[in-house]
């Protein structure tokens, strides 16, 4: 299992110390330091079924790197350069389990997801922000 995580991050910090609790062996993938390729974004976006524009953190200042870019297929490539550019912009933290399950783990379902024993509606009492 590997986990993006931004130690700053609270959301990171949670999902890490529910890693640890369930015995989960990972890898910490600080991607501040070690930023995603454009390729290895593409691969995770397609693991989560997801679009750039989905992971993309719009408030952060980098993110005048998509003001103005269409959500649309034609336009994706740019977001895509935009995120590898700029690794600040991606949501985290991006939890991929060993079974190729990939998630970004804000919340204790999506967390479920990738924990042996948890019920995929298990509720410990975290709230996204």
């Amino acid at each position: 299992m590997e986990i993006w995580v931004n130690p700053a991050c609270s959301k990171c910090r949670a999902a890490t110390a529910a890693l640890d609790e369930a015995g989960v062996d990972y890898t910490v993938r600080r991607y501040l330091d070690d930023p995603p390729s454009r390729a290895e974004l593409e691969e995770v976006l397609a693991r989560l079924d997801l679009e750039p524009w989905h992971v993309t953190r719009t408030g952060e200042p980098e993110a005048t790197a998509v003001e103005g870019l269409p959500r649309t297929q034609e336009a994706r490539g740019q977001w895509l350069d935009a995120l590898a550019s700029h690794p600040r912009l991606i949501q985290r933290p991006i939890i991929t389990a060993d079974d190729g399950t990939t998630v970004v783990g804000r919340d204790p379902a999506s967390l479920a997801r990738v924990l042996p024993g948890r019920r995929p509606d298990a509720d410990d009492g975290a709230r996204e922000s």
